[in-house]
């Protein structure tokens, strides 16, 4: 027993407990060890200011953007006492937008990594336990999306699903959702598929194979408890990227300027001539919150990995 790993021991532990039982375990001793990870600390105090942010920003917002009581002449002012970050170009508090902004930003970040992970997840897995043809099919899947760039990918899928986003309940942040979501599972795939294949050589699954455990059983008692863990890892580093990505794509002019977010104040701050003008109070703030949280996603992530695998921690 103690040639295995932290992770091994986990699926020994009694079946009674189930998945949740093992997670919930699993949980309690990552908080404690992230709790001792001071860029992990950092990481996770940027997180959840930026969380309550989003959760409380229409209260404690100086103003609705979406009111037209809110639209003034006050076009491009400074910041005063009146307005603490100044106004846009239709005279909004740029404060408001930037407070309900987070929300947004957030929400297509997080929900964009569920695909990912979800996707991704489910391909890893099947690509690893069943190897074969299936393994050669799904991996041949995974390459090419690795070798497609990004970027241009997502412009051209968003430009064509774009006119149907009536159709979906959030309109064109639905399609941002989707496409970054379905475009960049690639990355957990292959590490989930690394994973299953080193754990499904281990004693424990082959013994319960041996007394006949069916398949669905294996994955869903062994093989799945064992790569959780990784998954959510690799999630929290692909929140940072989606927001990234959801950035780019708003400033580019693909995202939904019904419902906005920090990439789509870059947007309009370019279109509207906030940044030959020197508006530097429109364009800055959405550009330092954005970079403040992916780092405190990366920072959040990077710890998550030094828990879930004890050497990058020897290596510190």
């Amino acid at each position: 027993m103690s040639a295995e790993s932290p992770t091994a021991e986990r699926a020994e532990l009694p079946a009674e407990r189930g998945v949740f039982g093992r997670m919930a375990a699993g949980t309690a001793h990552s908080i404690r060890l992230l709790c001792g990870s001071k860029s992990g600390m950092f990481g996770l105090f940027i997180l959840v200011f930026f969380t309550l942010v989003a959760i409380f920003g229409p209260w404690i917002a100086p103003q609705d953007p979406a009111a037209s009581s809110s639209y003034s002449s006050q076009i491009l002012t400074a910041p005063s006492s009146a307005h603490l970050l100044g106004t846009e170009e239709n005279g909004r508090d740029v404060l408001s937008l930037l407070i309900l902004g987070t929300r947004i930003s957030m929400i297509v970040g997080i929900s964009a990594a569920l695909v990912s992970a979800v996707i991704g997840g489910i391909i890893g897995i099947s690509a690893g336990f069943f190897g074969g043809w299936i393994d050669n099919g799904l991996t041949a899947v995974d390459d090419w999306f690795l070798v497609i760039p990004f970027l241009p990918l997502a412009i051209v899928l968003v430009s064509l699903l774009g006119p149907r986003a009536g159709d979906l309940p959030f309109g064109k942040l639905s399609i941002v959702i989707l496409v970054i979501g379905v475009t960049g599972w690639a990355g957990t795939s292959r590490i989930i598929r690394s994973q299953v294949l080193s754990v499904k050589e281990r004693m424990f699954v082959e013994r319960s194979q041996a007394l006949g455990a069916s398949t669905f059983w294996v994955l869903r008692k062994q093989i799945l408890p064992n790569v959780l863990p990784l998954i959510f890892a690799n999630t929290v580093l692909i929140i940072a990227l989606s927001i990234l990505a959801e950035s780019t794509l708003s400033f580019l002019g693909l995202g939904d300027i019904t419902h906005p977010s920090w990439g789509t104040m870059l947007d309009t701050a370019n279109e509207s001539g906030a940044v030959s003008a020197g508006a530097w109070w429109y364009f800055i703030p959405p550009g330092l919150c954005i970079c403040l949280l992916v780092m405190g996603f990366t920072l959040v992530g990077y710890a998550i990995e030094e828990i879930i695998n004890p050497r990058l921690r020897d290596r510190r």
